[in-house]
């Protein structure tokens, strides 16, 4: 959940005469979602943000499902996805449901079109890599571990500083919040909120393109890319407010809680969709009861997938798990440690564990790109080893 922002110059009050040193109007556009009702911001624009030129033939980029009731436990190889230079074709979506897509990316370059989910809001997880997305709101550097979170509509171009780049990614078709448990009546956050307003990075460097010409817009919608050439640059804006834009949240700076015995997943949990929550998980302590043991207990996903993606450091839990590596639990059957984590945990300090944990509430179906990932027999890997 940002917070109020603004950049650049804006009029004393809304809907208002603002006028260019030419004498021409200011142009103003209202951005948000859930119609008046949810988070918006308004815009003012050099030049009407309606000036198309050109509109070209939609093409698919919806994902070909091949699996689409799943009840067996599986992994998948998340660096074996293949390097793409382009930003856009690098993403290859790997789970579906119609809450939200999951997918990874490991882009040499970025875009020099611009693109607008006009769908989902994004959540980039940044695995490997730094450099800035550039929004008509300004620009959002970021780096390695930070989570950007992108709300529909919004027109970027992403731009990496080197050509190793690590992402996984997230459409949700609905908007991304933090929890509300976390947050008053307000939405100021809370004392016992694990992160506050601090640790999120607003944009910043706002520059506005004074530019006519023929400026390519790939706009997305409903599985669809929609080509479009507009006017003019698309961040003719010389100033905005309000709590809808894009913004970087480090996976560092969650503090992780601790109790003297285990506590469940949703301590860990950073971001809350429709259907959806995202976790992190993060270096911590362990428990601290004298008899506790830090593993995990065996759970039954009744009404949830478990998805986890693993970044870097020794998984307690699990046996013979690689970076970039993901898992998927899927509801309707329980899972726990691997032979060993259990016995192995008792009496450790702390964790160095690295991972992003996503639990959709409704069943994801899987694509052909993720079962050509997909390692084979890991739902065996809970059998004693002989």
């Amino acid at each position: 959940m940002p917070f109020y922002h603004s950049l650049g110059k804006i009029p004393a009050k809304r809907h208002v005469v603002f006028r260019q040193p030419n004498g021409q109007l200011y142009q103003e556009e209202l951005v948000g979602t859930q119609g008046f009702g949810g988070l918006s911001s308004l815009v003012y624009h050099l030049y009407p943000p309606t000036r198309v030129r050109q509109v070209g033939d939609p093409y698919s980029v919806k994902p070909e499902v091949a699996v689409e009731t799943n009840m067996q436990a599986l992994s998948f190889k998340g660096y074996d996805v293949p390097v793409e230079d382009d930003y856009l074709e690098s993403r290859k979506v790997l789970m579906v449901n119609n809450d939200i897509h999951i997918g990874l990316a490991s882009p040499r370059f970025g875009n020099d079109y611009f693109y607008k989910n006009t769908d989902a809001d994004e959540i980039l997880f940044i695995h490997r890599g730094s450099g800035t997305l550039h929004t008509m709101f300004g620009d959002v550097p970021f780096t390695q571990h930070d989570y950007i979170v992108i709300p529909r509509g919004t027109v970027y171009r992403i731009a990496f500083d080197t050509d190793d780049n690590r992402i996984l990614f997230m459409e949700s078709f609905s908007p991304v919040f933090t929890p509300r448990r976390y947050r008053n009546e307000f939405g100021q956050m809370l004392e016992h909120s694990p992160f506050c307003e601090r640790d999120i990075q607003r944009p910043d460097n706002l520059k506005t393109y004074d530019q006519r010409g023929e400026f390519e817009l790939l706009i997305k919608k409903r599985g669809l890319i929609f080509p479009y050439v507009y006017d003019n640059h698309p961040f003719d804006v010389v100033g905005w407010d309000g709590y809808h834009y894009p913004y970087t949240f480090n996976i560092h700076n969650f503090e992780p809680l601790t109790g003297r015995i285990h506590m469940p997943p949703p301590i860990h949990q950073t971001f809350e969709g429709n259907n959806f929550v995202i976790c992190s998980f993060l270096p911590r302590l362990y428990d601290y009861h004298p008899d506790a043991i830090p593993a995990p207990y065996h759970h039954s996903n009744i009404d949830s997938d478990e998805i986890l993606y693993y970044v870097e450091g020794e998984f307690m839990s699990r046996n013979n798990i690689k970076e970039g590596q993901l898992t998927l639990h899927p509801a309707g059957i329980p899972h726990g440690p691997h032979p060993g984590a259990i016995e192995r945990s008792i009496g450790q300090k702390e964790t160095r564990e690295l991972a992003v944990m996503i639990d959709p509430f409704k069943p994801v179906s899987l694509t052909t790109t993720a079962m050509e990932l997909a390692v084979e027999d890991y739902h065996l890997s809970w059998l004693e080893s002989k």
